[in-house]
């Protein structure tokens, strides 16, 4: 998207991108949210890859974080509203329902046909049945699932025996295996928007789900998706860079550009360059005033952007995330990270900022009383993150 126009370009600074960041993404006092779906439609995404990371975002954001686990469990199934699918760069998100066809359409269809034509590949090399063996076993396995509501791998192996089988996977590199039938179809037909995981086996912070038909969505234009989709991030998450709106999406950067020009997005002047906001979002937007909050592993503020340094120190990554870029839990003061948490085998929240500058009396005591908050909440149930990061693995020691 290039303007040719001269006028100079409305200079965005790093503390009016942590005021917006407070107030958009619900961690200011003032700007918390009443429910789950609330929280989840003003961030356009909660990270579902580590199933307590939905909770424990969800909870820092509520006005009243009282019940958050059952009122969060109530919105993904029993009323729908909120439906755990993959999305973007191949990830698993929990979405607000009325987004899934644009989701669906703007990101999913793309990486489902390459998982799809990858799974075939697989097959084929380790000499396993062909397409239309898989076909036959994907419409008796939606049929099986239709039948029971919702089920494990293991249920549907009862009903569809070929689930079970095995095919060589890599083999000859150092990360061949085994893959079972069950386990890549079923990711797949996730992948398809066919299937949503339903409720997990055992707690809220249990990884491994039953299985439920994806609820009916609309059939959406791709590009009139991708639309949509920058349009509801950007308003949660502008200004961006075409850098990181290339990475949040997992698009070609030609996709983006078409996209930003589809909605009228305005170019603003960014500390690292050119960034993007919506027509109607270049006002001024003030502080709300100090804040403290302790964000999960993989939360998705901590994870918004791919350009991260006005909110997140570069000499702070190395204690923070782990080697493959998962951010572990945090400590944000006013609009920054830093320093990170855990939680210990006797249930304290341990915390340690990284960052003292600017982060003085008023910010500890109001750290500790957030630390004191989660413990409360969490009470019996312990929170491993499923990334490990090195300051977490020390504090939780």
């Amino acid at each position: 998207m290039h303007e040719h126009t001269h006028r100079e370009h409305r200079h965005i600074d790093a503390a009016e991108r942590r005021a917006r960041l407070a107030l958009r993404h619900r961690l200011a006092p003032r700007a918390r949210a009443a429910g789950p779906e609330e929280v989840a439609d003003s961030l356009v995404a909660l990270h579902g890859t580590d199933p307590a990371t939905v909770h424990l975002g969800v909870g820092a954001r509520l006005a009243d974080p009282e019940k958050t686990v059952p009122r969060t469990e109530r919105a993904l199934y029993e009323d729908r509203t909120l439906v755990r699918m993959h999305g973007m760069r191949h990830t698993v998100f929990v979405f607000p329902a009325d987004l899934t066809g644009v989701v669906h359409a703007s990101t999913g269809l793309a990486v489902a046909a390459r998982a799809r034509a990858a799974l075939l590949k697989d097959m084929a090399a380790a000499g396993a049945p062909d397409a239309a063996w898989l076909a036959e076993v994907e419409a008796s396995a939606l049929a099986a699932l239709a039948r029971r509501g919702e089920a494990t791998a293991t249920e549907l192996a009862r009903d569809e025996p070929r689930l079970r089988e095995q095919f060589a996977y890599a083999p000859g590199k150092s990360y061949e295996g085994v893959h079972t039938v069950s386990s890549r179809l079923l990711r797949l037909l996730g992948v398809e928007g066919k299937v949503v995981r339903g409720r997990p086996l055992g707690s809220w912070t249990s990884s491994q789900f039953r299985w439920a038909l994806a609820p009916a969505r609309p059939e959406l234009d791709v590009a009139a998706a991708q639309s949509e989709l920058l349009r509801r991030w950007l308003a949660a998450c502008g200004p961006a860079t075409e850098a990181d709106l290339k990475w949040w999406t997992g698009w070609p950067v030609t996709q983006v550009r078409r996209a930003l020009t589809a909605i009228g997005a305005r170019a603003v002047a960014l500390d690292e360059g050119a960034g993007y906001v919506l027509a109607d979002d270049l006002e001024p937007v003030a502080a709300p005033g100090p804040w403290a909050a302790l964000l999960p592993a993989l939360d998705p503020t901590a994870m918004g952007w791919q350009q991260r340094d006005w909110y997140l120190a570069p000499g702070l990554r190395p204690a923070l995330f782990d080697r493959s870029g998962n951010v572990g839990p945090t400590v944000w003061w006013d609009g920054r990270v830093v320093g990170g948490w855990a939680q210990r085998p006797d249930g304290e929240i341990a915390w340690r900022l990284l960052e003292t500058e600017g982060a003085g009396r008023e910010a500890q005591a109001a750290i500790a009383a957030q630390a004191e908050e989660l413990c409360a909440r969490l009470g019996p149930t312990r929170v491993t993150p499923r990334f490990r990061t090195p300051l977490e693995k020390e504090l939780a020691a």
